[in-house]
């Protein structure tokens, strides 16, 4: 009997730990990678543009960004945001297509695409698009630094 008991307490121990070592089904949640980040941004920005949110924009963009647009012109963090207060760049509706995310360390590249109904200097800028932006991460912040659009004619 006593060999019986010992066999059955020998055997709820092991498997006792068999369950404590078993997974949990409350594990906590993955950390999203620096590419999803990158990607929400990227949403996050198309989704203030469209909505004038001036200073959700601003704080995506950093001081220091720069960008060329479709035309060949240069643009600042501060002209714009200018153009955006004012209504002369306006972005009715944007679909985002896939984004390719580059991560090298505390820079990521993305080159993603777009199908927008918008208007850049007054003129109507609908169609498709192909973009690159590259960011920065500064104080545990990803930050834009650098964009060019290309707007696609075929």
């Amino acid at each position: 009997m006593k060999k019986l008991l010992a066999a059955v307490l020998i055997s709820c121990a092991g498997t006792g730990l068999v369950l404590a070592d078993a997974p949990s089904a409350t594990a906590p949640a993955k950390s999203p990678s620096a590419s999803d980040i990158i990607r929400q941004i990227e949403r996050d920005w198309t989704e203030a543009t469209i909505a004038g949110n001036y200073d959700k924009v601003s704080q995506i963009i950093a001081d220091d960004w720069a960008g060329i647009s479709f035309d060949g012109s240069k643009m600042t963090k501060q002209g714009f945001l200018a153009d955006l207060k004012s209504g002369k760049d306006k972005s009715q509706s944007v679909e985002i297509g896939p984004m390719d995310v580059k991560v090298l360390g505390n820079v990521a590249i993305v080159q993603g695409s777009d199908t927008e109904k918008s208007l850049m200097n007054g003129k109507d800028t609908s169609g498709k698009w192909v973009w690159t932006d590259v960011f920065v991460k500064r104080d545990s912040k990803w930050l834009v630094v650098r964009s060019q659009a290309a707007r696609v004619t075929s």
